[in-house]
């Protein structure tokens, strides 16, 4: 269906009636709705035998958030577990059981015949090392994002998942939610009209929010693997802020734009069928959480999207403040030429509203009295009946119940899916990179302090 066509589909609807609209979710007439959305889950259950087995490469913040949301997922068991820290390896033991093997060398997880599948939550610098080592092994891989700390390494991810024919899901957790799959709906359906412009914003008021994550007492050279933490990273001496921090460094991290930006590009790329921009200008700086990091800590980085079949050339606007005096929040919001649509994993709100098209008093007040009713005359005769503009507007809410198992749920119960019946996830390496790729514009711009260019089918830059 074109995008006309789903236009005047999206308006059709929207004008029925009041009765029509309890079961025909869209705008009506200057009215505020509340939709509770759905989703049916399969009830299958799995012997021993038939559990999808899994390791954790990476048990820390991330790591273990993942971990809990997979093995909520039916089937799934957990076997192993990796991190370069022994507290972290005694946390493993105490949430999941003396039972699972630990480890400090991803390398003897991947040996085991026992793992179908790892979690990969290291840092970005070893993201594509450890994804690819893992399948070559032929272990599925669900790897958290962004998929790489560096663009040029996403080409060499995508072709080991097309070599070893093992399922590799990215891990930006909203991407499989009732929020993101409502809002792609509703926009291929014309709801907002053309795209124009994106605004997302990420607002902060912690330390913890700012990435200064405590420090063990028990943390030293003997429980702590550093050399190995390193990597391919330049050596260093010995750092415990590098260590329990590491998002606030260049060497290991990819700062605001790959923690953060990633997801608001997977969510925006997967709503509107893009590849993503072509264009990015960054600035921003370190204003206030001086505690040795060489990131910023507020972002400010404004995209081109070029005009393709799927949406309409656009701007978009991301920011990142951690140190907001407001207190924090955020917000994510696809604007159009006819409605907004507010989205998050559990919500989405969509407003449309009627276009002024006909000059008002201020405008009018240059002229005569007789002069203006001439003029209101004569857009009488040439602007359209307010009406059926008027029958579709409003504010719409379209809410998760409140048993909703979540994002995190669905985007893991996506990649166990997937891997049980080889269907396709929803967010493969290709996708991944070119989240990756988008988010990653912005830190190539603030250091080089110019806009850069990108190609997004191509994934490189220009």
């Amino acid at each position: 269906m074109s995008k006309n066509e789903s236009r005047r589909s999206f308006i059709k609807k929207a004008s029925l009636t009041t009765a029509a609209l309890t079961t025909t979710p869209y705008v009506f007439a200057a009215q505020e709705e509340t939709i509770t959305l759905s989703r049916t889950y399969s009830n299958t259950s799995y012997t021993a035998n038939d559990h999808i087995t899994i390791a954790l490469i990476g048990s820390g913040i991330q790591g273990i958030y993942d971990t809990k949301s997979a093995l909520s997922v039916s089937g799934v068991k957990l076997v192993a577990v990796c991190d370069l820290y022994d507290g972290r390896l005694d946390r493993a033991k105490e949430l999941w059981g003396d039972s699972i093997f630990v480890t400090r060398d991803y390398r003897k997880v991947l040996e085991r015949k026992d793992v179908d599948a790892v979690i990969i939550a290291t840092p970005d610098h070893w993201h594509q090392k450890i994804t690819i080592a893992a399948l070559k092994a032929g272990k599925h891989v669900y790897c958290e994002k962004p998929m790489v700390q560096k663009y040029e390494e996403g080409q060499a991810i995508i072709d080991a998942q097309r070599e070893s024919g093992k399922i590799c899901q990215i891990g930006s957790q909203s991407m499989a939610s009732l929020g993101n799959e409502k809002a792609k709906q509703l926009y291929e359906e014309g709801a907002i009209g053309d795209i124009v412009m994106l605004d997302m914003y990420n607002d902060r008021y912690s330390a913890e929010g700012a990435w200064q994550y405590p420090i063990p007492p028990d943390a030293n050279p003997d429980t702590i693997d550093f050399d190995r933490f390193l990597g391919s990273a330049p050596k260093v001496p010995y750092e415990l802020k590098r260590f329990f921090r590491w998002r606030n460094y260049q060497d290991y991290g990819t700062g605001v734009a790959g923690d953060l930006f990633v997801h608001a590009f997977s969510t925006l790329n997967h709503v509107i069928s893009s590849h993503g921009p072509n264009r990015a200008l960054a600035t921003g700086g370190l204003r206030y959480w001086n505690d040795g990091r060489d990131v910023p800590d507020v972002s400010i980085t404004l995209y081109d999207y070029p005009k393709t079949a799927t949406h309409a050339a656009f701007n978009a606007a991301f920011r990142v403040n951690f140190i907001a005096g407001n207190g924090g929040g955020g917000g994510f919001k696809l604007i159009g030429t006819e409605g907004e649509m507010e989205v998050g994993q559990n919500k989405v709100t969509l407003r449309r509203s009627k276009l002024g098209m006909v000059p008002g008093g201020y405008s009018l007040i240059a002229y005569t009295e007789e002069t203006q009713q001439k003029i209101k005359a004569g857009y009488a005769t040439t602007v359209p009946s307010s009406r059926e503009k008027s029958l579709n507007t409003g504010v719409t809410t379209w809410e998760a119940p409140r048993d909703y198992k979540g994002g995190h749920y669905d985007h893991f119960n996506n990649f166990f899916t997937a891997i049980r019946q080889g269907t396709e996830v929803v967010q493969n390496p290709i996708f991944g990179l070119r989240a990756a790729g988008a988010a990653l514009l912005a830190n190539e711009s603030y250091y080089k302090k110019q806009p850069v260019d990108w190609d997004p089918t191509a994934m490189k830059m220009l």
